[in-house]
């Protein structure tokens, strides 16, 4: 947000009626690049029906009603870990892979040398 921005909030007292991703994210204490996962999760509805890669809005009250819910926070959290677990999986499972390829190569050409 710009100064500008901010200066006109804090004379209003108020936050904005909707929030960017970046400020829905510092609203709900996690990262911006969180709040895709979040409404990929369904946890998080955007306003409208935006395009894919489009800016997304949020409703400022849904967001601070749902930041007072735990149980919705035990979900946010239990999407995020669950998210980067998998994500983790993924690219542990890509580089034993890769790994297991280099030594397969490696070990025929130590055969091939044995063998001459």
């Amino acid at each position: 947000m710009r100064e500008e921005q901010q200066q006109f909030m804090r004379l209003l007292g108020r936050l904005p009626a909707r929030l960017t991703s970046e400020q829905a994210a510092w609203t709900l204490n996690c990262q911006p690049h969180d709040v895709p996962i979040l409404v990929a999760a369904r946890l998080l509805k955007p306003l409208g029906n935006p395009p894919p890669n489009s800016v997304k809005y949020f409703a400022t009250l849904e967001v601070l009603d749902q930041a007072k819910d735990r149980t919705w926070l035990a979900k946010v959290t239990n999407a995020l870990n669950q998210h980067w677990q998998n994500k983790n999986a993924a690219k542990r499972k890509q580089s034993v892979g890769s790994l297991g390829e280099r030594s397969a190569i490696t070990g025929s050409a130590i055969s091939a040398v044995a063998c001459n």
